[in-house]
């Protein structure tokens, strides 16, 4: 279990991360969303512990997590935004110089590099360099890497950016795969379909403050089911309804009006009150 208690980061006068209180289950898959400076790349740096906080203080399973504790860091892996790795190595070379970080003998880095890259679909490019594989590929490495010491936690900061539909799709799966396997996934990401289809709970937060955390089914009836999305000139504003019947209503009386239903990017957008992609 991770718990947030307090955790603040200030640099000068600006506070990035400001009180975050926030438990995260054992085996959950968690979300952390907000736009733009938001805290989300911070928070994750904290409990990295490559960022100490200037306030509060995270636990793990109980213990308190800092740079002397070993053995909880021991049960975090970090993915990062920025490609972290060689690019005049092979994949095998990655995998291996991970290893060899942590001790590892030979032999057990040989077999666990094979299965991890098989896991991800990357055994038949093993030998590639890494300068010469795709943005998507580049990520599932990263993963395969970060479970090489099989941690009970990963965290993952914007895990498919950049990536196409159909990597970010591939990388959905082994997320899911990977969860399946009991490992606790704390993801941030701006792409909020991404944290509908994957995370079982999500914290929404803002300027560094927590907005609300639920899961995303109770966030969007919360709102309401239904959306009828209604256009005038160049402006499209949306009305959220609970009974389709209401939505339907509404729409027959509208002009220039469509309905669908409503996503937890509504959520985002009517809560945060500005676009995912708006700085």
């Amino acid at each position: 279990m991770i718990e947030l208690q307090g955790l603040t980061k200030k640099y000068g006068d600006f506070t990035a991360v400001d009180g975050l209180d926030l438990t995260i289950q054992t085996g959950e898959f968690f979300g952390l969303l907000g736009p733009n400076g938001a805290g989300k790349t911070t928070t994750i740096s904290m409990l990295s512990t490559v960022l100490l906080p200037t306030a509060g203080e995270i636990r793990i399973d109980g213990k308190k997590l800092d740079r002397k504790a070993s053995a909880e860091k021991r049960k975090l892996s970090v993915i990062t935004q920025e490609y972290s790795m060689r690019q005049d190595m092979t994949m095998d070379e990655v995998m291996e110089y991970q290893g060899r970080l942590y001790y590892m003998p030979k032999k057990e880095i040989r077999e666990k590099s094979a299965q991890l890259l098989e896991f991800a679909g990357l055994d038949q490019f093993r030998h590639r360099v890494v300068r010469h594989l795709s943005g998507g590929m580049k990520r599932k490495l990263m993963i395969c890497r970060a479970l090489m010491t099989e941690p009970e936690i990963l965290l993952l900061d914007e895990p498919t950016a950049g990536m196409d539909a159909i990597s970010r799709r591939q990388m959905w799966n082994l997320l899911r795969q990977l969860h399946g396997q009991g490992i606790t996934i704390l993801l941030t990401t701006h792409y909020i379909d991404e944290a509908q289809s994957l995370c079982e709970r999500v914290a929404l937060i803002d300027h560094g403050k927590l907005d609300i955390v639920d899961t995303p089914d109770h966030l969007i009836d919360g709102l309401g089911a239904f959306a009828v999305d209604e256009t005038a000139g160049d402006t499209l504003q949306s009305r959220y309804f609970h009974e389709r019947e209401e939505a339907i209503r509404y729409l027959t009386a509208a002009e220039n009006a469509s309905l669908r239903n409503t996503t937890l990017e509504d959520v985002f957008v009517e809560r945060i009150g500005r676009r995912i992609d708006q700085k």
